[in-house]
């Protein structure tokens, strides 16, 4: 069972977008820079109108790491986490597992595209090889 992430306000659109299937990410209404983790107040300008939107939920891996430690009863191994840089949100990057490839596939500089996995009302992302 993993952890659930308690829903804020400045994060419930980030850990729900996975049902509609999209990537949430805060933005500045006033300078346009993107947050993450989001923040009720941007860190650059010091605005508080942060709101969050859809980006094109692909990206390039900026580095990985291939876990073969089962730290749960059950939990399959080996798999790999990727931190990925997201296109359409610069500075942004965002950590999740990677699914549907061979974790000693990964590369630095591989492109992906997010999927999802729901438990209750959170989706996880996670990333895949995009085709």
């Amino acid at each position: 069972m993993r952890p659930l992430p308690e829903l804020t306000p400045e994060n419930t659109a980030f850990w729900t977008g996975g049902a509609e299937g999209k990537l949430m990410i805060a933005f500045c209404g006033d300078c346009a820079h993107a947050i993450h983790p989001s923040q009720l107040i941007c860190p650059k300008c010091w605005s508080d109108k942060v709101e969050s939107r859809a980006v094109p939920g692909t990206g390039t891996v900026y580095t990985y790491t291939v876990n073969h430690q089962p730290w749960m009863p059950d939990m399959p191994v080996p798999f790999a986490l990727a931190v990925v840089d997201i296109d359409g949100a610069p500075g942004v990057r965002v950590t999740a597992e990677v699914v549907n490839a061979d974790p000693e596939s990964i590369a630095i500089g591989q492109k992906m595209k997010v999927s999802f996995f729901n438990i209750d009302d959170i989706w996880f992302p996670q990333w895949e090889p995009a085709q």
